[in-house]
Formats: structure tokens, sequence, C-alpha cells
């Protein structure tokens, strides 16, 4: 499904191939449903802290507004309704988006999920997000400024941009493409192009003229022992950045 804009035709079919699979654990998005509570954690907790709210909580973003774009099949998206906000979920994956419609019903949870891109979001709900999350996103899209700037115009003044994306380096060729897709095949082969990977310096710039302030940094790493992530001081494979408006 190509589609003009941000998007890149040939990674949103890549992802819908993927649907059916998305939330196995032990599927193609391993790797994903490993990293999510060390990167979501440390998202709600930078969240609920802007709001004044305890990260510990039973539900720390109750009432808040939050898009997660680039939702997929709602590993992200789950994880911010279970703390209480109120989500809305966008992708170009038609797929993806019916597998995640599935698993949240099936959940018991409200989730409103939308098939677009940022840019057609916008046209609708400029101004409206107390956070806007992209995960995992920045590195598959087409002109990383224009996303940059379509997730920008969605945010409330004094609201939270959080990205997850992959370092340009060396060591994340070694790691994130050859070493997962090819070696331990963590991930189907094709999922990365390593030339789009993003370094913290892009993507600070990017933000920056979109009108955001970057307020932290930190890295994801895996311990290869236990196959566990942490959030860590090492951003030179998998990290995550947030910025605010105004």
């Amino acid at each position: 499904m190509a589609r003009e804009g941000t998007a890149i035709g040939a990674e949103i079919a890549k992802f819908d191939r993927l649907a059916a699979d998305w939330w196995n654990p032990e599927g193609p998005m391993r790797p994903l449903h490993a990293m999510n509570p060390a990167r979501m954690g440390w998202i709600i907790a930078r969240i609920a802290r802007r709001h004044g709210r305890d990260p510990a909580a039973p539900r720390p973003l109750e009432g808040l507004a939050i898009l997660d774009a680039g939702c997929g099949a709602g590993l992200a998206a789950e994880a911010l309704a279970r703390a209480g906000a109120r989500v809305t979920g966008l992708d170009a994956a038609a797929a993806a988006l019916a597998a995640a419609r599935t698993h949240a019903a099936a959940g018991g949870l409200a989730i409103d999920y939308r098939e677009g891109l940022p840019e057609d979001l916008a046209a609708t709900h400029r101004g409206r997000f107390d956070a806007v999350l992209s995960l995992e996103v920045v590195e598959h899209v087409a002109d990383r400024e224009a996303f940059c700037r379509h997730l920008a115009a969605l945010l409330r003044p004094g609201g939270a941009l959080f990205l997850s994306t992959l370092n340009r380096t060396p060591r994340s060729w070694l790691f994130a493409k050859l070493g997962a897709e090819y070696l331990l095949r963590l991930l189907p082969v094709g999922t990365h192009d390593w030339r789009l990977f993003v370094r913290p310096s892009e993507l600070g710039a990017a933000l920056r003229q979109a009108g955001l302030r970057v307020a932290d940094i930190a890295g994801l790493s895996m311990d290869p022992l236990t196959g566990r992530w942490r959030v860590s001081r090492d951003v030179g494979v998998n990290y995550l950045m947030m910025a605010v408006a105004g």
C-alpha cells in the first residue's frame, strides 16, 4: 500500500505482512516485546512527572490524551491505555491496525485506532495531545524533517514528543542489522535499512527545526546473557529521545 507524504509504501507493506504474528512474543516482533517494558517505563515516568503524577501510581496517565504514531499492532498503545491514558493509535498499515483492534478488544481496552499518517491527523487534531509517541518508526520514513514537523503540530503547548530509533554506527550495523537479521534471526531479513538509521545529532536537529526542544536522551541496551533490556547511557545502537513543545 503506497502512500504519499512521509510514508514509504514498501515499508508499510513490510509491516502489514507481519501483522498476524505481531502479538506472538516468540514471533518476528520478539525484540519489540522484549524491549517494550524498559522503553515504556522510561516514557510513562516522564509523561507522569511532567503532569505532576506519581509514576508508580496504578494509573499515572489517567485522562491524558496521547497519540501513538506508527502504532503497529498496539504494543505501546496498550501500555499507555493500561496506565490510564486516552490513547489514539495511528498507522498506515491496515492489517497491523486490524490486529491492534482485535487484541485491544480482547483485553477490554478502549483505544481509538485510525488508519493514516501524522500529516493526515494534523488536519483535524492539531494541538490536541499531551504527548505523542513514535517508536521504531523514524528510521522507516521518507522525510525525517517533515515527519517530525507533523508530529510536533499534534502536541499541545508544553506537550512532549517521544521517539525511539536506531543510531547509524558501525556497532548498530553489526548488532541490529547483521546480527539481529542474518545471524540470530531475531528479525525478518530486510526489516531495517541501515542507511536510514538516525544519529542523535540528526534527530535532534530535525526536532529543533520542528520547534521543539530536546529534553532527554537515553540508550536501550540488551543483556546478551538474559535477553533483558534496560535503559542505559549507551546510545550507540538503540536510543530514546524526548523533546518538548514551548
